[in-house]
């Protein structure tokens, strides 16, 4: 959907979230009207000075008119305080739930949904496309509404002054207003391409940052700068294209403005010099006043459109967000109690992509306690598995059960809270490495966290950091080595108290002393509890009850460790001597 500068049914939706703060918003419109009353007021009581007191040499009359004018510019200042600041204030109120909605509904997403949208594109819409939706009532909105009624008061006191000369100015107007219109459907197009180099620019920039050691370790930084240029070009060029649309607008609005107070200058002068007196010098005066109250408004809508244009599109592209279904639909209704652990797969059918399928109609039983390993090549479906059993994605077909209940019965929240995965890319929070244990849990208690660390053997390892548990990993735990890491990985997953453990090639890329802490980890949080280990090193899965063997979406061989050896020409036992021999 293309966003329009006056698109109706997204306007109401973004006014829809001024309904909580409905006494602000009506405050805002009563200063707007107070502010064009006392704006208008002004140059109607210099006209009075200037015909009743100037002319006439009246002091006193002149000191009271004088006074009067202080008194409307002192409420007029006030007026205009309260208009910006509540303006200002009630729009980040609503920018404020508007993000806390699209923060949320991007939680509850599918996996599916950030494998295919640019995480650049996501900050984006979070951040400073969110933020244009507040410049639609700062900026937007209800300088609008001030400018137009600002316009409507003056008018009407031009016209209640001196009716011949403001027809002169009407004159003018229509001319103003065709200007502004084409002006303003310019600035449309040229915003939309301004929103979408902005989040183009932010996803490259953001993925280049993320991966940066890639980058310098196959010498691309030459490349990836020119292919900055580009973009950096394209973003350029887009703002030079309101900025040019800004310089031919402003220049021509300002000449017509001043030709229209000429001629009323030059034809009400010409009728006082003949002795017409249906005008005055106090009209004159307050005219020039009364002109720039009057097309200033008018040529600073076409700016505020431009706001409003810009925070239509941003409200277009979070609104396309907040619209979009890609959750998993948790419609279960059983809170997942502490499990027994007895897993079953029947026939199972999954693909990533349609008409390619990756689980091709599996069936697999995990008894409660036992721990079973999965193998196979990259690409044979074995962390596709886990994703399934935790419902990151839908089945296409099949039933997955715990405890003979289907998972999808579950609600998704309890099921996900019985399950605890290890990763082997672990991912760590720029925070304390208690807080990325516990990831503020506050049924976790600090004592709860230094026994389980001791019980698995990582207590000495934290308590030679900085700080110890304070200590801060930073961005993505990089203060960390990986096996540190993965012992992090290991005692979150501890704490959690899971019915169900999944270590997934937890034990893949670690030194030799990690691994010694990290088999001991295993035992440890392993034991007596059901647990999938999915692993590239068998030698570290030959104790699992039931290994189950995976070759391109189905499984071709289940058993013990000696009972799968002992198969001649087997897969297992292939893929084993493989790995004993390079390891020799």
């Amino acid at each position: 959907m293309k966003a329009k500068a006056f698109d109706t049914r997204l306007f109401k939706r973004i006014l829809h979230y001024t309904k909580p703060y409905q006494w602000r918003f009506n405050g805002v419109v009563v200063f707007a009207i107070s502010l064009s009353v006392f704006s208008a007021l002004r140059p109607y009581l210099l006209k009075q000075t200037v015909d009743s007191y100037i002319q006439t040499e009246d002091a006193s009359g002149l000191l009271l008119y004088i006074s009067l004018m202080g008194i409307v510019l002192l409420l007029e200042v006030f007026s205009q305080f309260y208009f910006v600041y509540w303006a200002n204030w009630l729009g980040q109120d609503i920018v404020k739930d508007i993000r806390l909605k699209l923060f949320k509904h991007i939680l509850s997403f599918r996996m599916k949904y950030f494998d295919l949208v640019p995480v650049g594109q996501l900050v984006t819409r979070s951040v400073s496309d969110i933020e244009s939706i507040a410049r639609i009532f700062s900026q937007g909105l209800f300088m609008i509404i001030s400018d137009l009624m600002k316009m409507v008061v003056v008018l009407i006191f031009m016209f209640y002054m001196n009716w011949k000369l403001t027809w002169i100015v009407i004159v003018a107007m229509p001319i103003l207003v065709y200007i502004t219109r084409i002006f303003q459907r310019k600035m449309q197009v040229a915003f939309e391409e301004v929103r979408t180099q902005i989040a183009n620019m932010n996803t490259f920039v953001q993925e280049r940052v993320t991966g940066m050691k890639i980058v310098q370790l196959f010498n691309r930084e030459d490349i990836e700068l020119e292919k900055f240029k580009i973009i950096n070009e394209k973003h350029q060029n887009a703002w030079i294209k309101t900025i040019l649309y800004n310089s031919i607008f402003f220049p021509i609005a300002d000449i017509i403005s001043s030709l229209t107070l000429g001629c009323v200058v030059l034809y009400g002068g010409i009728k006082i010099l003949n002795g017409d007196h249906f005008t005055t010098f106090g009209d004159l005066f307050s005219y020039t006043m009364f002109i720039s109250l009057l097309f200033n408004p008018l040529r600073q809508i076409a700016d505020k459109f431009n706001e409003m244009q810009l925070g239509m599109i941003s409200a277009n592209r979070v609104f396309e967000i907040i619209d979009t279904q890609d959750q998993i639909q948790d419609n279960g209704t059983i809170e997942a109690p502490v499990f027994n652990g007895n897993i079953t797969f029947k026939d199972v059918r999954f693909s990533y992509i349609d008409n390619e399928e990756v689980i091709k109609g599996i069936d697999l039983q995990v008894k409660s306690g036992e721990t079973i390993a999965i193998v196979g090549s990259t690409g044979a479906g074995k962390s596709t598995i886990i994703n399934l059993l935790n419902r990151f994605y839908e089945i296409k077909s099949g039933t997955i059960c715990i405890d003979n209940i289907n998972i999808e019965n579950y609600t998704l929240n309890s099921l996900r809270k019985q399950i605890a995965i290890v990763l082997q890319d672990v991912f760590l929070f720029a925070d304390t490495i208690y807080n990325n244990i516990t990831l503020n849990n506050p049924n976790i208690s600090r004592e709860d966290v230094y026994a389980a660390a001791k019980k698995i053997g990582v207590h000495e390892f934290i308590m030679s950091l900085p700080d110890n548990y304070d200590f801060d990993v930073k961005e993505r735990g990089v203060m960390l080595s990986s096996g540190q890491r993965q012992l992090i990985a290991f005692l979150r997953a501890y704490v959690s108290n899971p019915s169900i453990l999944i270590l997934d090639e937890a034990t893949s890329s670690i030194d030799t002393y990690s691994e010694e802490l990290i088999q001991r980890a295993t035992e440890t949080i392993t034991k007596g509890r059901t647990s999938i280990v999915i692993a590239h090193r068998l030698a570290t899965i030959v104790n699992a009850d039931k290994i189950v063997v995976m070759d391109k979406g189905l499984i071709v061989e289940e058993g013990s460790h000696q009972e799968l050896i002992n198969k001649e020409s087997g897969y297992y036992k292939n893929l084993y001597d493989s790995q004993f021999s390079l390891a020799e």
